[in-house]
């Protein structure tokens, strides 16, 4: 990419931030961003989209066949765009006590025995939420927390702790891959506004302030069918652009997940890495959720037709931590 490619893109980033930011917006201390919009009423609202009681895990597996995949090769397509970080890896499990021991460990007494484990993960290495302090640019994290306030010893600011209570709202499910009658968007395709403005017509939905969106490209299709992530993480990937954030912005919405491992399209052939990050981490103060399993609600969602619903996807409350691994119940 040359010199030009870069300060292009750089300086549309710039117009594109200054419509969008929201620093200052909630005070000058604030650290939660857009999940502000989240009140008491949104979450009355949300509770009041339960009609049929069936409920979804929106989670992979937590687990050694996870989605990391250390050692899958950059698609020839890529032109230097950005990827997901390849030195995480899938949790490692590892029992520190067993129902094979000898009796005379672990005991409780009568008989009684426990079993015990550890896990080791990167935070990030399945379904999750970024932190607001996970990305930044020039020097500076959401609402002008400076970017050395995330040190060695975690973020000072902006950490996934400080909004544990932060992720219970009405979920909109707009589903891309149905609106184009695919099961897998292809990977070339990049999910614009117009594209999230036909999903919620098609669907009926007015997006409001407060929702969290949950975006489908039906990548995550094809892990359902194969159990294999290395083909997913070896190609391009269909994801939102900067048109789409736009459209977010435009209607207060409190957070935004999708079926992919980056939220944002891999493979475009861009100069910046990773400009959904960096706009809406760093600039509106969105939340981004990555690697959700949404076939299963999709389906119903479907059936039922009825895209809202109540979701629930509390971070687990980890000091001073980037990010954190979530469990998102959905409630049709």
């Amino acid at each position: 990419m040359s010199a030009l490619d870069v300060a292009a893109e750089r300086a549309e980033l710039a117009e594109v931030a200054r419509r969008v930011s929201n620093w200052g917006r909630w005070g000058e201390d604030d650290e939660r961003g857009l999940l502000n919009t989240i009140t008491p009423a949104k979450r009355v609202e949300a509770a009041q989209s339960v009609v049929h009681g069936i409920v979804h895990s929106l989670a992979v597996p937590l687990g050694a066949g996870g989605p990391q995949v250390p050692d899958a090769p950059a698609p020839p397509s890529t032109n230097g765009a950005w990827r997901p970080p390849q030195n995480r890896s899938n949790p490692v499990h590892t029992m520190l006590a067993t129902g094979s021991d000898p009796q005379e460990v672990n005991g409780l007494g009568g008989g009684a025995h426990f079993t015990d484990d550890v896990i080791y993960m990167h935070l990030q290495a399945a379904t999750q939420w970024d932190a607001l302090s996970h990305c930044y640019y020039d020097g500076q994290l959401y609402n002008g927390k400076p970017a050395s306030s995330v040190t060695s010893a975690g973020a000072r600011y902006l950490s996934i702790d400080k909004v544990a209570d932060g992720f219970l709202s009405r979920g909109v499910l707009l589903d891309i891959a149905r609106l184009h009658g695919v099961e897998t968007l292809p990977g070339n395709h990049v999910v614009h506004s117009d594209d999230l403005e036909a999903a919620a017509d098609a669907a009926g939905v007015a997006v409001t302030p407060g929702d969290i969106i949950l975006i489908r490209t039906g990548l995550l299709s094809e892990w359902a069918q194969t159990g294999s992530w290395a083909a997913i993480k070896q190609r391009p990937q269909p994801g939102v652009d900067i048109s789409a954030i736009e459209w977010i912005a435009k209607r207060d919405v409190a957070a935004i997940a999708t079926d992919n491992t980056a939220v944002e399209a891999l493979g475009t052939g861009k100069a910046l890495k990773g400009p959904v990050h960096m706009l809406a981490l760093r600039d509106m103060g969105l939340h981004l959720g990555e690697y959700w399993f949404l076939e299963d609600l999709a389906a119903d969602c479907a059936r039922l037709e009825q895209c809202t619903f109540m979701l629930s996807a509390a971070p687990l409350p980890f000091e001073n931590a980037v990010g954190s691994p979530t469990n998102p119940i959905a409630l049709l």
